[in-house]
C-alpha cells in the first residue's frame, strides 16, 4: 500500500469517527502539521460534501415486477417458475412411496375377513374351476 493510500485510509477512518482516541489525536495533529495530510483531508471533506448533497434516486413502482419478468424471460422459466410436486420431490422417492402404498393396500385386502383377493380353488363339478367365497 502506498503512502497516499495509507493517508487516505487513516483520514477516512478519522472522518468516520472509527479511530480510537490515541489514533484520532495523532491524525488530527498530522492534518494540522503536514501539508500532504491537510490536502488529502480537505479533498475528502469536499468529496463528502458533494456526495451528501446528491439526491437519492427512487426506484419506479414497477421496478420489482420488471426485474422479475426480465429474469423469467432470460432464464426460460428456470427461476420464479411454479413448481410441481415432481420438481420438488425426486422421481425415485415418488416411485418408492407408490410401491409401498400398493403393498399396504394389497396386504390389507389379503388379510381382511372378506378380502377380495382370496380365491377358493376347489372344483365343485359345475364346470367352473374357480369360485370366490368369503372366509369367515
Amino acid at each position: 500500500m502506498s503512502d497516499e493510500e495509507e493517508i487516505i485510509d487513516k483520514i477516512s477512518d478519522y472522518l468516520d469517527e472509527s479511530l480510537e482516541a490515541g489514533d484520532k489525536a495523532e491524525v488530527k495533529q498530522k492534518i494540522a502539521e503536514d501539508a500532504e495530510w491537510k490536502r488529502v483531508h480537505d479533498d475528502l471533506v469536499a468529496q463528502r460534501e458533494k456526495l451528501s448533497g446528491m439526491q437519492r434516486a427512487r426506484a419506479p413502482a414497477t421496478f420489482a415486477a420488471e426485474v422479475t419478468d426480465t429474469i423469467h424471460k432470460r432464464s426460460a422459466g428456470r427461476f420464479f417458475a411454479r413448481r410441481t410436486l415432481g420438481d420438488r420431490v425426486p422421481f425415485g422417492a415418488l416411485v418408492i412411496v407408490a410401491v409401498l402404498v400398493l403393498a399396504v393396500v394389497g396386504y390389507v385386502m389379503w388379510s381382511s375377513q372378506t378380502g377380495s383377493l382370496k380365491v377358493d380353488r376347489s372344483h365343485d363339478g359345475s364346470g367352473s374351476s374357480i369360485s370366490v367365497t368369503p372366509k369367515l
